[in-house]
């Protein structure tokens, strides 16, 4: 069976099911957009594994100017098909699209009559209309609506749909999409992202050996509150536990990060995106991890960082809603869940600061952590389903 998969974002675990399938025996072509910037997974082929493609090259996406945005995804998507056709893979499985991105690449998938999966990270269209009946961005409302009628119409044309939580199931009963939806949880490369010693080649490089450490890496958006994390770092300062705020990312959170941290005082680290090899070095170094995730993204949004930060084992905090499928995974391996609100900052100060203190203590959280990556993120049971699946709507193979 010929796949192509193509995952927008480039994420690690990904990436790993591409791997597997293709040690399976199918012919496997796995895409990313080389324009998103993010911390990307393991992105090189071998001549026994999947082939690895990608869209946007050269591109500068402006996240900020919507309309140029907006023409520039509807250029990616006619990328995304020419690819499709160049390829003619018998079905293809699309994760991470954005709205216009995914819409067009639908349309050409059913001119080519080209079965596909919908492999649904979360869903655009319900947290902009969140953020519109917030106040947040009341201008939101249209582009709500636009996006939930794209959303939908993709959903629709899909032969499967794939989606990472429950949750996800009782929008597409409105859909009416739900009779071909399956609910996959993501995972994280457990061979990948392994425990290493807090003291390492990457902490003696950025000089982080002799300091305390809050490490968040990962994509971070402005409506994620990205000032919670200097407003943790004050909390502890001002409870006599001062900490190196450790951030690797790269976007609009930065400029605002350096702003604050320089305010409050906060002694900050911040670093681009880090290669993929060295990302276990990056997260060994946390003392303690840190996850920000806003109250609008709670029921469908997993931020896989969440996922990487358990296979890393370390401790790890979210602030984030108390009912997002992550913050189970973290409650279930001790780790700290609070509100990401400013109320809730004295609280995981406090927890924070017993986790300095008491080393092993910290060493119990990271192995439990792992214990409970080794025990969800098992990929030849992921992988055998996503076969299954891909298999049921592929059309005859003719190669």
């Amino acid at each position: 069976m010929k796949i192509l998969i193509h995952d927008y974002s480039g994420h690690p675990f990904q990436a790993q099911l591409s791997r597997e399938l293709a040690r399976r025996g199918h012919d496997l072509v796995h895409s990313t957009c080389a324009a998103y910037v993010s911390g990307k997974g393991n992105l090189v082929g071998d001549s026994s594994g999947p082939r690895f493609v990608t869209i946007g090259d050269g591109l500068a996406l402006k996240k900020d100017a919507y309309f140029r945005r907006l023409f520039q995804e509807s250029g990616l998507g006619l990328e995304l098909a020419r690819q499709m056709r160049q390829e003619r893979p018998d079905v293809a499985m699309l994760a991470n699209l954005p709205i216009p991105v995914l819409v067009v690449a639908a349309a050409v998938l059913r001119q080519l009559r080209i079965p596909w999966v919908l492999w649904q990270q979360d869903m655009t269209g319900v947290a902009l209309k969140t953020l519109a009946t917030a106040n947040v961005a009341k201008s939101m409302g249209i582009a709500a609506k636009v996006f939930t009628a794209g959303e939908k119409w993709s959903a629709r044309r899909a032969a499967a749909i794939v989606v990472i939580a429950d949750s996800f199931v009782r929008v597409h009963d409105q859909w009416d999409t739900a009779v071909k939806v399956t609910v996959i949880p993501n995972w994280a490369p457990l061979d990948e992202i392994v425990p290493v010693a807090r003291i390492n080649a990457w902490s003696t490089e950025q000089g982080l050996n002799n300091v305390r450490t809050l490490v968040y890496s990962g994509t971070l958006g402005l409506k994620h509150n990205p000032l919670l994390l200097v407003q943790l770092a004050a909390r502890l300062r001002d409870r006599g536990t001062p900490v190196r705020l450790v951030v690797v990312n790269e976007g609009p959170a930065v400029p605002v990060l350096r702003d604050a941290a320089s305010a409050h005082g906060i002694e900050l680290t911040l670093l681009p995106f880090q290669p993929y090899e060295r990302l276990p070095e990056v997260l060994g170094t946390g003392d303690v991890l840190l996850v920000v995730l806003g109250t609008d993204a709670g029921q469908f949004s997993v931020p896989s960082k969440t996922l990487s930060y358990l296979c890393a084992g370390r401790p790890v905090l979210g602030l984030m809603p108390v009912d997002n499928l992550a913050a189970r995974l973290l409650r279930q391996a001790g780790s700290a869940v609070f509100s990401p609100e400013e109320a809730s900052l004295d609280a995981a100060a406090a927890w924070v600061e017993r986790v300095l203190v008491d080393p092993e203590h910290a060493e119990r959280l990271g192995k439990e952590g792992r214990a409970v990556a080794e025990r969800e993120f098992a990929l030849e049971h992921c992988a055998s389903r996503f076969e299954d699946i891909l298999r049921s709507v592929s059309r005859p193979t003719k190669h």
